[in-house]
């Protein structure tokens, strides 16, 4: 039984958004999630997936905030190192 997607989906990709951009039947899969992951986790905000459910969101941030504690844990931890 294949996948559907659902009606209103919880992220945007720009594929969705602009049909001309993706191929015929184009459907988001894990690279693309993980790319999304890889990018808020690093940049702290979406880059070009957009949350659209409240529950997306709330992950996205929760994600970005865990992202920016790790680094300032690392950089505290490596001015305390130096100095």
């Amino acid at each position: 039984m294949p996948h559907r997607l659902p009606r209103t989906p919880a992220l945007a990709f720009p594929q969705q958004l602009n049909p001309e951009l993706a191929s015929a039947g184009w459907r988001p899969r894990y690279i693309y999630c993980l790319c999304l992951g890889l990018t808020n986790a690093t940049v702290f905000s979406p880059t070009d997936v957009m949350p659209l459910a409240p529950w997306a969101k709330i992950a996205m941030g929760l994600q970005s905030l865990v992202s920016l504690l790790v680094l300032g844990l690392v950089v505290a931890r490596a001015i305390n190192v130096l100095a």
